[in-house]
């Protein structure tokens, strides 16, 4: 049910009770609304989290304090309705803003392997796949190279499968600095000119910049 029908659903319900007496749908009624708060708070926690990425290209904007409490509400919200789906994902969120904006890769871990747990058990690919390579980031920084070319590599593999293939150009990033850092700088640069020709064929710029990035650190 879309987001519009469950209000509207909200507002039959209310006029059925308020007209008619029959208020055996609003326990109902009100746990759709509950499912749109959530992915309303989801939705605008990534709006916040989309500002400080690009303004971290070019700016000294903050984090914006409005972006953890969203996605914690979410995370609430979807526990009471027994989402296990929304859960992963405000999990991976939560997670990942405590290692990307924050840089606290402690916290941030327990937060990515629930939500990897989660998102595994429901199927949902693009929450699997976001959390696989949050903790291979995690895997990378902490020096367990094998382990974070893995988890890359297995969300590399689920982002193929959903047709995310910026997001494997992405990926690649990182692959190509687990290989420079194994003294493997062919097979690192020969990586980067593949997640070139991808993200340019998909025309994801901001994608191509930090590839050329990390060739001059190559």
């Amino acid at each position: 049910m879309s987001i519009d029908d469950r209000i509207e659903r909200a507002g039959e319900v209310y006029r059925r009770a308020v007209y008619a007496g029959d208020v055996s749908a609003l326990d109902d009624a009100e746990q759709g609304l509950a499912a749109v708060e959530a992915d309303t708070a989801v939705a605008r926690g990534k709006i916040l989290h989309a500002r400080f990425q690009s303004a971290d290209a070019g700016s000294s904007s903050g984090e914006d304090p409005a972006e953890l409490a969203l996605f914690e509400r979410a995370l609430d919200l979807y526990r009471a309705l027994g989402d296990t789906r929304g859960e992963a994902e405000a999990l991976f969120w939560i997670g990942c803003l405590h290692q990307f904006i924050r840089r606290d890769n402690e916290t941030a871990v327990p937060y990515l392997e629930r939500s990897c747990l989660l998102a595994a058990q429901a199927g949902d690919k693009p929450t699997w796949a976001e959390a696989l390579r949050h903790l291979g980031i995690a895997a990378h920084a902490a020096g367990r190279l094998d382990e974070a070319h893995g988890r890359l590599a297995e969300s590399s593999r689920l982002r193929r499968e959903i047709g995310n293939l910026p997001g494997v150009a992405s990926n690649m990033i990182g692959l190509a600095f687990i290989a420079a850092t194994q003294d493997r700088r062919a097979d690192a640069l020969a990586t980067l000119d593949e997640a070139h020709a991808i993200a340019r064929e998909h025309g994801a710029h901001a994608i191509m910049r930090n590839i050329e990035q990390a060739r001059t650190a190559i």
